[in-house]
């Protein structure tokens, strides 16, 4: 196995070094920057945004419910990775300042080599009891921050192709950029909970709202403290920074309301607060205005929802014993024999509307920075338009987060759990085209019963 692993690890390093050897633009001709964009670039953004986008994170899902499709799907993604570095280095046509996209593509060698390396080691099953455990961890802390990874590079790919963020507008950027992403996150980790990780709360004995109340304190102080530069006050530097007051005090009351595990609706107050605050963010542009008006309301929406969720739809997160995340009642699991009725409830559909109006809001605030507005602004586009594109980007976007979800409840370890017409694919007992072949001492012999009707 190693023999047949070396030259792909060496393949893989020599793609890295012709990385550091391609030569960067730092500065481009008017030529150089409306040249049109040729066909193999376009094969290079589409074939990374699905494997960085949809492969690898599927991937990683089956690493965790430990399916055998796991290796597959992740050395397929490795080897389509290589091709779409060697098309993205290989174009014609348009050509694009030195950035943050072509130095992190060279950085991503680094935790693909480490999970090659990892991947190969733990195949082996060599070291059982002294460093394979430790192997085990980083490969799953690596695998688990791939998705983040490929989210960063192709933030960054987009950039890179607008020629985005440079000079006066990387400050508005990082803003409007981690702030959105935030807001996906939230959302990613919201429906989470809501579709397999009941348990989890119940077991960590702290409600959702203790560990979003300290999130929300934390990245206020760090907002209080970075919003402002210079002497000079503007009103959006005085906006900025008492939006990360608001965090980080109602952040402290939201902690001291939900300790010993009970529900809190302040993180959602919060939430409806910056939304108000944005939807009367004043812009230069009407269009930017009317985008973070939407903005806002998305927001204050969500934050209304998750109220509603937590007082009358959520159930308390009370420390049942319980034997895994297939005993909540708001799990995919179909062991049960009420899943149906609980799939049908209609409070379940209700609390999917919190984490899509936050992966709403962030694409929104990400879509509204000065330099996409601007943009938008110069091809007579209007903002219903605009802001119907961004919406229908997070249906998308909410459905893939949703399937990763199913397909971790429904594959590997949890296959045998799962109901058999959930679309599972792992090969189990419970698949009605599938059933192993009983062994002899299995088969309990017939025993004839004394009064019995003997035919």
């Amino acid at each position: 196995m190693i023999s047949r692993s070396a030259p792909r690890l060496g393949l893989l390093f020599l793609f890295a070094w012709s990385a550091l050897a391609h030569k960067h633009h730092d500065e481009l001709t008017e030529e150089q920057k409306n040249a049109p964009v040729d066909t193999i670039l376009w094969l290079h953004i589409f074939l990374q945004a699905a494997v960085w986008g949809v492969l690898f994170p599927v991937g990683m899902v089956l690493g965790l419910s430990r399916s055998r499709w796991h290796v597959p799907l992740q050395s397929a993604g490795f080897a389509l990775t290589i091709a779409g570095y060697v098309l993205g280095h290989s174009h014609k046509g348009r050509a694009f300042l030195a950035g943050a996209h072509g130095k992190t593509a060279n950085i991503l060698f680094i935790p693909i080599a480490l999970q090659l390396f990892l991947g190969i080691y733990l195949k082996l099953h060599i070291h059982e009891q002294t460093l394979r455990p430790w192997a085990v961890r980083l490969h799953g802390v690596v695998g688990k921050a791939y998705p983040i990874f490929g989210w960063v590079q192709m933030l960054f790919g987009a950039i890179a192709f607008r020629g985005y963020c440079r000079g006066g507008n990387l400050g508005q950027c990082l803003a409007h950029y981690i702030m959105g992403s935030g807001f996906i996150a939230y959302g990613t980790i919201m429906a989470i909970l809501l579709l397999v990780g009941e348990a989890w709360v119940r077991r960590s004995g702290r409600s959702p709202d203790w560990w979003d109340s300290w999130i929300i304190m934390l990245w206020g102080i760090v907002n209080t403290f970075t919003e402002h530069r210079g002497s000079v006050w503007s009103v959006k530097d005085m906006q900025h920074t008492i939006l990360g007051v608001l965090w980080w005090a109602g952040g402290i009351l939201g902690i001291f309301l939900s300790r010993n595990n009970q529900r809190s609706i302040v993180p959602s107050l919060i939430i409806i607060l910056t939304g108000w605050a944005m939807s009367d963010h004043t812009q230069a542009l009407m269009l930017s205005t009317k985008v973070h008006a939407i903005f806002g309301y998305t927001l204050m929406s969500a934050g209304l929802t998750r109220i509603v969720e937590v007082c009358f739809v959520a159930p308390k997160y009370t420390q049942d014993i319980v034997a895994g995340d297939s005993h909540s009642e708001h799990t995919l699991d179909g062991s049960r024999e009420d899943q149906a009725a609980s799939v049908s409830n209609p409070s379940r559909a209700f609390r999917h509307l919190p984490p899509f109006l936050l992966v709403a809001s962030g694409l929104l605030f990400m879509s509204a920075t000065d330099e996409e507005l601007h943009f938008v602004n110069d091809n007579a586009m209007d903002h219903v338009t605009y802001i119907l594109i961004m919406f229908s980007i997070a249906f998308i976007l909410y459905a893939l987060i949703v399937s990763l979800i199913n397909l971790y409840a429904t594959t590997g370890r949890n296959a045998t759990t799962a109901a058999s017409g959930d679309g599972a694919i792992e090969l189990t007992q419970s698949n009605k085209w599938y059933a192993p072949v009983p062994r002899a001492d299995d088969v309990e012999p017939a025993h004839h019963v004394i009064g019995d009707d003997d035919d």
